[in-house]
């Protein structure tokens, strides 16, 4: 492979200062497609071009798509590595380890600033004098964790002013929903009072959350206000439910992050154990792509680095499990977002060890669950599907493919094979494999264009007969369009997309014949794609993208 940049690469390579700063690397579409920090830019974007002996596989295919470098110098590394996490989070480059699916995850938001403090669920923390808890994977289990804590703390969910002087309560107050500020039954102070401890319990302090509802049932009880006393009775055992199955982490009450993660075939997730106050509070699990050729290093940093920019809070400890060659910056950065002091490390042994053993063989069992499910998820397959027809600019999503290719023996006995996929799913039922009748010896272009030109005819025998039968049923003379995909038969044209086909299927035909695809793939290059597009004008199809695929 040829690592000698290209000229006007060259040109950029000997402007390049030796200030730190942030370096982009953009493809022939002028796309970014990776962002990197240095210290020193001159000597960071030149190590890319080095002689390939001295490159991973990955570092080779980025530089061969780098068309144009553009970079943005810094006062200090720091600034640089804040910019290249903003950058990343913006451009989502290809060629770098990133969060898959990043879209904003959710946070639990606890409006503080205000009088009477709502609690929500959103996808966007802001400066706002809120109080965010978060992030979290699954929405579904933020809302199920709200639902449980709003029946110890009955939060507002009303868009009410309140003041205390409205006549009627609604109806959550009367299920024990809502203390009902609105009529004076709760003060402000008293509403604020319990927020606060929803706050401290989401913080992991469920200890003192359990012993001030404690102390309030007692004093309820000792006034004889029998009623109160049994609805703080209620919170605490609600509040047991849900500690009972919380882990004892560490005899000392300290705040960590456990970040664990497991790696298989270029699919990497990441497991993070939460620990407040010395407990195991929950655990979250991220998955990561651009993994491939990246060390465990690169991988663990650029997790850390994209995970707490968006951490509503960051603990004075993250214990990983292994070093990183930027753990100091990453500290000062980290200082930087939480206002005191941020230790990175790595457990040798006690209890601290033990959880990163857990965390481990957690994210394992995560991946695999999460690879089976892959396969049969069908948004996974459409989401690749999406992805295809976004890389290869087509119209309409290929929901309909076929890929073909040719294989012989020692040069005889040669066969054709036609796969198919819909939807992204491989279509078993309508595979199929054709014997070679016409060519002789290992021709693969003939052979080739026999089995295109088999397949596409049965599709025009197929669509004629079943039109003619359509026109006979219809008594109709004029022709109807339905599509995009065209055929032309016997001078007209008839448009056929597989989507939009709704013509009668004749008794004993194979239906799958009928099936116009929207993408057919050619095992092979620039010359196989060339007699398979013969084919496809020799018999008149129009409108079907057609691509190869060469080793």
């Amino acid at each position: 492979m040829n690592f000698e940049p290209r000229p006007e690469i060259q040109q950029k390579l000997n402007t390049l200062p030796t200030n730190p700063g942030v370096y982009l690397m953009k493809d022939e579409r002028a796309e970014i497609i990776y962002v990197g920090k240095a210290i020193n830019l001159r000597n960071r974007v030149r190590s890319y071009f080095h002689s390939p002996h001295s490159q991973e596989p990955k570092v080779w295919r980025l530089v061969e798509r780098i068309r144009d470098i553009d970079f943005i110098v810094t006062e200090t590394e720091l600034e640089a590595l804040v910019l290249e996490c903003n950058l990343i989070k913006k451009y989502k480059p290809h060629f770098n380890v990133r969060l898959k699916d990043d879209k904003r995850y959710p946070y639990i938001k606890v409006t503080w600033q205000e009088p009477f403090p709502k609690v929500y669920v959103t996808r966007r923390m802001e400066n706002d004098g809120a109080r965010y808890f978060g992030p979290f994977t699954a929405v579904w289990a933020v809302h199920e964790t709200l639902d449980t804590l709003r029946k110890i703390f009955p939060y507002l969910t009303c868009d009410r002013d309140i003041t205390g002087k409205d006549k009627r309560a609604c109806l959550y107050y009367d299920i024990g929903l809502c203390i009902a500020p609105c009529i004076g039954a709760a003060t402000r102070d008293d509403y604020r009072a319990m927020i606060d401890r929803l706050c401290n319990f989401l913080q992991g302090k469920s200890e003192q959350v359990t012993a001030a509802i404690r102390e309030k049932l007692d004093q309820a009880a000792a006034q004889l206000e029998y009623e109160r006393a049994a609805r703080y009775r209620d919170q605490l055992q609600a509040l047991a439910r849900i500690t009972e199955h919380q882990k004892v982490a560490s005899l000392v009450p300290i705040d960590q992050d456990v970040i664990a993660f497991a790696r298989d075939d270029g699919d990497a997730c990441v497991q993070v154990f939460f620990v407040r106050s010395g407990k195991l509070l929950g655990r979250e699990y991220f998955v990561l792509e651009g993994t491939e050729g990246e060390n465990e290093e690169q991988v663990l940093a650029s997790f850390v680095k994209q995970f707490y920019d968006e951490a509503a809070f960051v603990p004075p400890e993250i214990i990983l499990p292994g070093q990183i060659d930027e753990a100091q910056i990453i500290e000062s950065w980290l200082k930087n977002q939480r206002g005191h002091t941020v230790a990175l490390n790595v457990p040798r042994e006690g209890q601290s060890q033990e959880l990163m053993q857990m965390a481990t063989e957690n994210a394992r069992v995560t991946l695999n669950g999460l690879k089976a499910q892959w396969l049969a998820d069908e948004t996974k397959q459409m989401s690749a599907v999406a992805e295809l027809q976004e890389v290869l600019k087509l119209q309409n999503p290929p929901l309909r493919m076929e890929c073909y290719d040719i294989s012989n023996t020692q040069g005889t006995n040669s066969v054709g094979a036609m796969v198919v996929f819909e939807r992204g799913a491989a279509k078993k039922n309508d595979y199929r494999k054709f014997k070679i009748k016409t060519v002789d010896g290992a021709n693969d272009f003939a052979s080739l264009q026999e089995i295109l030109r088999r397949r596409f005819k049965r599709l025009v025998d197929t669509r004629e007969e079943e039109y003619a039968e359509e026109q006979r049923s219809a008594g109709a003379s004029e022709r109807e369009s339905v599509g995009d995909a065209q055929m032309r038969t016997r001078g007209d044209t008839i448009h056929s997309p597989t989507s939009n086909l709704h013509l009668p299927t004749l008794p004993g035909k194979d239906d799958s014949w009928k099936m116009m695809p929207d993408l057919v793939i050619i095992d092979g290059g620039k010359g196989q794609l060339s007699a398979a597009q013969e084919v496809l004008n020799e018999i008149g199809i129009e409108g079907v993208n057609l691509i190869s695929l060469a080793k």
